[in-house]
């Protein structure tokens, strides 16, 4: 039988709660104070989930792939920092089930970490702005370490500041990034559907389950925790 579940790591952006519209605000008013045009919504919502570098390369180039020049990326880096602090939150959205789920969570006496590659800054102010923050345990912005997801590192270091092993976490998140960092980092992994995943179904991506809402995964967790499965007839 596997481990009992002792903490959950959530994502931020496209998890807990919709900043497409913050996050593409800041970026179109970063774009025409550099003097260019404003960007459809769909195409900014399709570079959000890999940090603000790469969301300002995007932004200034119009692609998913795309690299600015030094120059013009440390211009977009100031710009999209100076409005962002004044968007962020403003048009924000928590999605359904975000405040049931994570009083789930705990009721199954789970500890809870929120790991984004939000730099911290903006993460703890919009966290405080929905009165989310006094709900986890750990909060890690991407700027906190090194190296943010996909790299294992924000999820491995947010499991020992908790006390847990990988095998007795979930992660929770919207996109391959998450993803990618969990089972890098050996963390069961689940993905809800509604999220950003840089315009791609999350059917495609390697996780354990998908799940409707985070009401649905703390759901998910309680079925296959140890005590439910022996009440079910499991030999432990």
């Amino acid at each position: 039988m596997k481990p009992e579940v002792r903490a959950a790591i959530i994502d931020l952006d496209g998890t807990l709660l919709d900043t497409v519209a913050d996050l593409s605000a800041a970026a179109n008013a970063m774009r025409v104070e550099l003097g260019h045009e404003p960007l459809a919504l769909a195409l900014l919502s399709t570079f959000i989930g890999k940090g603000v570098e790469k969301l300002v390369h995007r932004t200034l180039t119009g692609h998913l792939d795309g690299r600015a020049e030094p120059s013009a990326f440390e211009a977009g880096m100031r710009s999209f920092a100076l409005h962002y602090r004044r968007e962020n939150g403003r048009s924000a959205t928590l999605y359904p089930q975000v405040r049931e789920g994570l009083a789930a969570l705990r009721a199954l006496g789970l500890r809870l970490a929120c790991v984004t590659n939000k730099p911290q800054v903006f993460t703890d102010a919009l966290l405080a702005h929905f009165g989310l923050d006094a709900e986890f345990d750990l909060v890690l912005g991407g700027d906190a370490l090194a190296r943010k997801k996909p790299d294992p590192l924000p999820l491995l270091h947010a499991c020992e500041r908790l006390g847990v092993a990988p095998a007795e976490t979930v992660a929770i998140g919207d996109s391959l990034n998450d993803a990618l960092a969990a089972r890098a980092a050996g963390i069961p992994v689940l993905v809800v559907p509604y999220g950003y995943n840089e315009g791609r179904d999350v059917a495609t991506l390697d996780v354990d389950a998908i799940v409707g809402t985070l009401l649905e995964a703390a759901q998910w967790v309680a079925q296959r925790q140890p005590r439910a499965l022996s009440q079910q007839g499991c030999a432990p």
